[in-house]
């Protein structure tokens, strides 16, 4: 068997190369070549991808601009949209931002073909189709969610221990928020003094990406997380349960010191979770991963290929995104990168189930993640202040949790504030 990758836990040591702008490809010249560019950010594990593409097709030179972060390469997209020029050939987007793309359905091609029928599974097409059905973005990785925990700790507390009693612990493939809770409760009342789980914040958002609507509606764009139940119910039952938590805020230097000194037992971890893990763990043993996930199946995270109208090789680069997206090349990234392929026949391929990785006990992670992938039923809506109003949300948990300035019910007055200011 083979062991999942950890390239993406050195990315932050690794260096990009970026190169100047983001223009789209230049003119054919008289030999007929084709100049493409890419635009991507963190990382995607395209390098040896790009240069199989281009050996594959001598005419095309393909440059790839690379951004450190999701948030500047969310910057230039959203400046040269506006502009209605700077954009590379071939668009990397993250999900989240499929809501301007599909707002602006006229500025990006109908990538529409015979060739991706049944590539990937419906809710992930439908994340990318805009009303006029249109689709407009070829979906390259998701983030299936699963419980991973630390065994040494769960055995301090006399709980089980072994990866599929643990699943049966939270339920099993019936395991609800409930079953979650309960079992935080069981192992506090263990008295080992260790918190439960990390982050309060993070438990609530994992559970509301679950709801398809949950924020703001999408026939109008009307924000509606203060008034939804929905809502409401996680946010009551995350601030009645804050005790099992480890009152930390998730890519804090204290949360990162924490995976060092037992900080805490259970983390509900995305696919690109466990690179994370490895990292700020280094050198701990006993972690492990559970093929369960309260309330079925999660997903945080996922990008997509789009290709802009601004491009002057529309075909050409349409013709690297199918490339790019096909089963073949997505698990060529997921060898180099750990990124979880949405492409379903990648997600059934032998070589993914027979993934293990090492430091989480050898944990068949390949067909955890196959398993959690296939639960994901519902995606969120994510409207044009579905950033704003989610950061919000998590300052307030937060403001209870981490800073404890506040009461739950002060803190949740302030959040209804807040989204009074965006309206």
């Amino acid at each position: 068997m083979r062991s999942i990758p950890r390239a993406a836990v050195l990315l932050a040591a690794a260096p990009l190369v970026l190169l100047a702008g983001c223009t789209g490809a230049d003119t054919d010249d008289a030999n007929g070549e084709v100049n493409l560019t890419i635009s991507t950010f963190s990382e995607w594990g395209y390098e040896d991808l790009l240069e199989e593409y281009q050996e594959l097709n001598p005419n095309i030179t393909i440059e790839h601009n690379r951004f450190a972060t999701s948030d500047e390469a969310k910057e230039q997209f959203q400046t040269s949209l506006g502009a209605g020029s700077g954009l590379a050939d071939v668009v990397g987007v993250d999900n989240s931002w499929l809501p301007q793309v599909l707002e602006n359905p006229d500025n990006f091609v109908d990538l529409t073909s015979e060739d991706v029928e049944g590539r990937w599974n419906q809710w992930n097409v439908d994340l990318a189709t805009a009303e006029d059905g249109k689709l407009l973005g070829y979906a390259t990785d998701i983030g299936p969610s699963s419980v991973t925990y630390r065994a040494d700790l769960f055995e301090a507390a006399g709980l089980p221990t072994d990866r599929e009693a643990v699943a049966e612990l939270f339920g099993g493939d019936d395991a609800t928020w409930e079953d979650f809770f309960a079992v935080g409760e069981q192992f506090q009342a263990a008295n080992t003094g260790v918190p439960f789980y990390d982050a309060s914040a993070s438990i609530a958002t994992s559970w509301g990406d679950q709801y398809e609507v949950l924020w703001e509606d999408p026939e109008t764009g009307e924000i509606i997380a203060g008034t939804n139940p929905d809502l409401k119910n996680i946010y009551d039952t995350t601030m009645e349960h804050d005790d099992l938590s480890a009152h930390l805020a998730r890519w804090t230097e204290d949360w990162n010191n924490a995976f060092q000194n037992n900080g805490f037992a259970v983390m509900l971890s995305p696919s690109w979770m466990l690179g994370v893990i490895e990292g700020n763990a280094a050198g701990v043993t006993g972690w492990d991963v559970a093929d369960v996930f309260p309330g079925g199946g999660g997903n945080s995270g996922g990008s997509y290929l789009t290709v802009p109208t601004q491009s002057e090789h529309q075909e050409e680069a349409q013709a690297l995104a199918n490339w790019l997206t096909a089963p073949e090349q997505q698990m060529k990234a997921f060898a180099s990168t750990g990124n979880f392929p949405s492409q379903i026949e990648a997600q059934k391929s032998e070589e993914l189930q027979q993934v293990t990785d090492e430091f989480f006990n050898n944990a068949p992670v390949g067909q955890i993640l196959t398993d959690r992938a296939a639960a994901i039923k519902e995606i969120p809506f994510k409207g044009d202040n579905y950033f704003a109003i989610t950061d919000a949300f998590n300052k307030a948990i937060n403001r209870v949790s981490v800073d404890k300035t506040h009461t739950a019910q002060e803190s949740w007055d302030m959040f209804l504030d807040e989204l009074g200011n965006l309206e």
